[in-house]
């Protein structure tokens, strides 16, 4: 209820001092003496009558207020009491009352205030994948974070997010060990039949209960916090599951015994395909081994052949470019065992003392895809005559896994840790894909109007842009003004010079003088410059520039 507190002992001292509530003894009164407590002021000792009933049940009530949130009353009451007893010259209880006062707003100083108007809410977020869920809640009591929880949950069934808002409403709320019911739950995402969910928890509270996704401000703001939380948690799940060796050896055991296999895959190879629309086609090629990640084993390609587009003409064929990159690998695989065939050490660089780039096969090769990637994959496996390694496939949508040739795929429980071994290396192997791939369309998209001047590195890029503060500026400096920038010499200044008046000349293919366009409209001029580099769009983005 209190949240967490800046000092381990600030929540007893800030409870005990302004209102010492404890249990009664009736011995204590019988023999006339208090208890240990009483004798060093952390109870008010009714038992013996140092305090009247009447004052009793006040302390305890100031005591509920406090655990409830109501402690702006309290400080107030605590202050006017110190400032009163500092008039009566009674300084040491001044002395304490103050000191009340510091652990109270001790104990609040990290309760922080997220709403000025005092809403009473509760702020629910969802982490999931197709197994499990993360959720956590954040309750906002008068405006103050005074609670949260957070819990990892199984996944019976194929459910959307609104799906788990009107579950978690119906366990939370309406369970046997129901909790009080806000003003306001905030979401993700509604459920179909909103109105009916909060029809029926303004029942159980009593009065109207909002049920509503924050679309802006202060809620808004809580609730992508509170997403973050639920993400963190559900990965730190995940890492504390891969992390135990006993799942980790179940996992390989399951996997082994669903595919018919007769030892567990030691070493687990999967690869995925990643591109827009055809373009910027990439290839990911991640290892596990003994059902971890092995980073080091990681590779990538730039698929060029089928799965490209070429001059618009050609769409994306991911089950080619699966093969193009299964091809590359097991081929450099077969050229590196024909190489080191008969050697000791096969397998390891005799320079380096590392192990090859693809010198080892895989146990298991798992696409990330259906029955057609499976069946270009094992075309490619049966064309380099490779038939020692297993091959399956994992398709996305309902977790199936597929085998060459079978009509039908294999489905194993949604809690098996096999399956959830899987998942994780086909996710690690599409984070990997989608990673490169971005990095390559960003490199696409942009070039430099320098690249081209022999001996102009970054570094001296950098120190062209510092000098003159603006790509316009440069352009139209001459020869003498480019050498003044330190490093710079004649010879490349008339490079940069001959570059940039060769920018601006493109625009119709005539000569044209440095910081002017025979464009009409303004030709290289209009286009944006960023960073050292002096990057430009291209003809993709704008269409007004050729690019350089």
């Amino acid at each position: 209820m209190l949240g967490r507190f800046g000092k381990p002992w600030t929540c007893y001292f800030g409870c005990s001092r302004p209102g010492p509530a404890r249990p009664v003894f009736k011995r204590s009164g019988q023999i006339g003496r208090p208890c240990l407590l009483g004798y060093i002021g952390k109870c008010s000792a009714p038992c013996v009558g140092r305090v009247s009933a009447e004052e009793h049940r006040a302390i305890v009530e100031d005591f509920c207020d406090f655990m409830a949130g109501k402690t702006d009353q309290m400080i107030r009451r605590l202050e006017k009491d110190m400032r009163a007893a500092s008039d009566d010259l009674d300084f040491e209880r001044a002395a304490r009352l103050r000191d009340d006062i510091g652990a109270l707003r001790r104990a609040l100083e990290k309760q922080a205030v997220v709403f000025g108007d005092g809403t009473d809410a509760d702020v629910v977020a969802f982490a999931e994948d197709p197994l499990e869920a993360a959720v956590q809640v954040f309750h906002v009591r008068g405006g103050r974070v005074r609670g949260q929880r957070g819990w990892v949950t199984e996944k019976v069934s194929d459910v959307d997010t609104g799906q788990l808002v009107e579950q978690f409403c119906t366990q939370i709320y309406g369970g046997e060990d129901s909790e009080a019911v806000p003003r306001e739950v905030l979401v993700p995402q509604l459920p179909e039949d909103a109105e009916a969910l909060s029809s029926w928890l303004t029942g159980l509270r009593g009065s109207r209960v909002d049920l509503r996704v924050p679309q802006r401000g202060d809620k808004r703001a809580l609730m992508e916090t509170v997403q973050r939380n639920a993400g963190q948690s559900l990965t730190q799940h995940k890492l504390r599951r891969a992390g135990d060796l006993t799942v980790r050896s179940q996992a390989l055991a399951e996997i082994a015994d669903a595919l018919g296999l007769d030892d567990a895959p030691l070493r687990i190879e999967c690869y995925d395909i990643s591109h827009v629309q055809g373009t910027d086609v990439v290839g990911s090629m991640v290892v596990f081994e003994d059902g971890v990640p092995r980073k080091s084993e990681y590779r990538r390609f730039a698929v060029r052949g089928e799965g490209t587009i070429v001059e618009g003409e050609r769409g994306p064929d991911d089950t080619a470019a699966m093969a193009e990159v299964l091809r590359r690998r097991f081929a450099r695989y077969l050229s590196e065992r024909e190489s080191s065939s008969g050697v000791v050490g096969e397998g390891i660089d005799p320079e380096t003392g590392k192990p090859k780039k693809f010198a080892y096969a895989p146990n298991l090769l798992v696409v990330d895809g259906g029955a057609p990637q499976v069946s270009s994959a094992a075309a490619v496996l049966s064309e380099l005559g490779i038939t020692d390694v297993v091959l399956c496939g994992l398709a996305k949508r309902l977790e199936e896994v597929w085998l060459p040739g079978e009509d039908y795929p294999v489905i194993l429980p949604r809690t098996s840790e096999g399956l959830y071994l899987l998942q994780r290396v086909r996710d690690e192997a599409h984070r990997f894909a989608i990673t490169y791939h971005r990095q390559k369309r960003s490199k696409r998209m942009t070039a430099s109007a320098l690249d081209s001047v022999p001996g102009l590195g970054e570094t001296r890029r950098k120190a062209l842009l510092k000098h003159f503060g603006s790509l316009k500026k440069l352009r139209a400096a001459s020869v003498q003004d480019i050498t003044d920038v330190p490093g710079i010499g004649l010879h490349t200044a008339q490079a940069v010079h001959t570059a940039l008046g060769g920018v601006a000349a493109n625009a119709e293919g005539g000569p044209a003088t440095v910081g002017q366009s025979s464009s009409p409209g303004g030709g290289i001029g209009r286009c944006r410059a960023w960073g050292a580099g002096f990057l430009l769009w291209g003809k993709s983005l704008r269409g007004g520039c050729d690019r350089i």
